[in-house]
């Protein structure tokens, strides 16, 4: 007897765009999603109705740090924070909807002007799981993580970071 191999996984894209105070787009772009150990833990435990599974992700976190996104270790949580953007997800996200054959999660969070304002270039993003507190994210708290390049955000910017997340079977 012959069996399918499982090819089950999560991929997952950032993508992001810096407005203006005119709503004009400054800057955008994409980058590719990371689930992290902490991540993987999450969709499978919650999705086997685990009794104590960790939490859901409720938010991202901007920072300024450059490790490469990794599955654990120093690139599984926020390098260094960028201080007032942790933000819990925009009104009706996350959502969920088929793609095609994956089921597609998308969660969406706009840092809106004044909100994380920043000299330093942003250059990560990470999905977070614990207390909305103006503070960094430990591995075990963050669920995805991303390298990401919009550049500094000026007071009167407007920056949108969505994240998809596609759940494939085989």
């Amino acid at each position: 007897m012959s069996e399918a191999a499982d090819r089950s996984g999560i991929t997952g894209t950032v993508t992001w765009e810096v407005r203006d105070s005119d709503g004009n787009i400054k800057r955008h772009g994409e980058s590719r999603n990371l689930v992290t150990q902490t991540g993987d833990q999450v969709y499978g435990e919650r999705g086997a109705g685990v009794s104590g599974a960790l939490a859901a992700p409720v938010g991202m976190k901007l920072g300024t740090g450059s490790t490469a996104a990794a599955k654990t270790g120093a690139g599984a949580a926020l390098v260094t924070y960028l201080s007032g953007s942790n933000q819990v997800f925009d009104s009706t996200y996350p959502s969920s909807a088929l793609n095609g054959a994956a089921r597609r999660i998308t969660y969406k969070v706009t840092y809106a002007a004044g909100t994380a304002t920043t000299a330093t270039p942003i250059t990560e993003v990470v999905l977070f799981n614990d207390a909305n507190a103006n503070a960094t994210s430990t591995a075990g708290n963050t669920t995805s993580r991303s390298i990401i390049s919009p550049g500094a955000k000026a007071a009167g910017d407007i920056l949108t970071v969505t994240w998809t997340q596609d759940l494939t079977g085989s």
